[in-house]
């Protein structure tokens, strides 16, 4: 490695690091930022596609998040391959749930917080492939939108390039928009632009509302169902979803990490059908056998609402939340058109009916039981 090529390698750091963080590097770790000091197991790239891997146990993938509901589905999908995982998460001694997924060994938590871009680094070392999977549905103390979904999305690209990561996946939401009216919205948004500041060829994966057995969607209607004698229609209950099954998810991005997705515009990834807020509700209502008056609540009167109960500690509803609402998240028609959905990728999406209505007897009346009448 000649002088010259050390100096463009520093120069090329120094535009997307801090003072601080180049200090807490050395010139071997920035050389290898440009991929000039070794070649990843099995990395290959088509014309105009990613960064791929070959995903077997000599590869070494860590997943940003990878404790949370979307990140135990593609832990799983990734310890299938025989690849090694590392999941960087806050909270590493509450992550044990994810290691009977893989086999012995297989899997490790590790300690890292995006708003502290000195853990992170650990955690991308040595890794073929780094995926960022964190996010917030709310705010609450130091965990802001823009600390966790735009300035932590950034910081694990950095540490990723640092670690000599050359295959990156970032999971954003449909809806990301930089002139957005939420604040969700806009950080999702901030997020992807400086996720393409360090890696212009990462693939982006915007999916629609997710579902599963640990959602936070179909499983929070239920539970209101369970409790409230009526049930609301934010903005009438007209507001359209694509919700995809996890599992959907966690195999587009399996098919990201190894190289089979386009990067010149983010995915979209949606179920087979398009459902209204107010179709949802029924659905609830017939899988948890309840009968509860839905009644349509204007975008103003959720907002007042949203404005009280987003000071509670895990709140129902926030004004940002609403704000969502004013909009369909649904994939676009440009998206369709280039295939950058689960179709383009040949995967067969789950639908709601042969998922949803499993995990939501347990609000029923008797439970499991209530197909029992006596």
């Amino acid at each position: 490695m000649g002088l010259s090529s050390l100096r463009y390698d520093w120069r090329w750091a120094m535009s997307i690091l801090s003072p601080a963080e180049l200090r807490r590097i050395t010139a071997f770790k920035v050389a290898r930022l440009r991929g000039m000091l070794h070649a990843r197991n099995g990395a290959t790239r088509e014309r105009g596609f990613a960064v791929g891997v070959t995903l077997n146990n000599r590869t070494l993938v860590t997943v940003y998040g990878g404790s949370g509901f979307l990140g135990r589905h593609l832990v799983r999908a990734i310890a299938r391959t025989g690849a090694r995982i590392r999941v960087a998460c806050r909270r590493p001694d509450l992550a044990g749930h994810l290691q009977p997924l893989g086999g012995v060994g297989q899997i490790m938590p590790v300690q890292a917080n995006v708003r502290f871009p000195e853990s992170l680094v650990t955690a991308a070392e040595d890794a073929d492939a780094v995926v960022n999977l964190v996010g917030i549905l709310f705010a609450s103390g130091k965990q802001t939108f823009k600390s966790v979904q735009d300035e932590g999305a950034h910081n694990v690209a950095k540490a990723a390039r640092l670690a000599g990561a050359q295959t990156f996946v970032h999971v954003s939401a449909i809806g990301a928009d930089a002139d957005s009216y939420s604040i969700y919205a806009r950080s999702k948004a901030a997020g992807e632009a400086g996720v393409r500041k360090v890696y212009p060829n990462a693939t982006i994966v915007r999916p629609s509302v997710v579902f599963g057995p640990e959602d936070e969607f179909f499983n929070r209607f239920g539970a209101m169902a369970q409790v409230f004698p009526a049930l609301p229609l934010i903005g009438g209950g007209q507001t359209k979803f694509q919700p995809v099954f996890v599992g959907d998810v966690a195999q587009t991005l399996v098919a990201a990490i190894e190289g089979r997705c386009k990067t010149d515009a983010p995915y979209e990834i949606g179920g087979p059908e398009i459902l209204t807020m107010k179709d949802v509700m029924e659905r609830v209502l017939a899988y948890t056998m309840r009968s509860r008056p839905l009644i349509p609540l204007p975008f103003w009167l959720a907002k007042l609402q949203g404005a009280l109960l987003q000071w509670l500690p895990n709140p129902p509803l926030t004004i940002d939340q609403v704000r969502l609402l004013e909009k369909d998240n649904v994939v676009s028609a440009e998206a369709e058109k280039d295939g950058r959905t689960l179709k383009g990728l040949g995967i067969e999406p789950v639908a709601v009916a042969d998922v949803v209505p499993d995990y939501l007897e347990q609000f029923r009346p008797r439970g499991q039981f209530s197909v029992y009448k006596a």
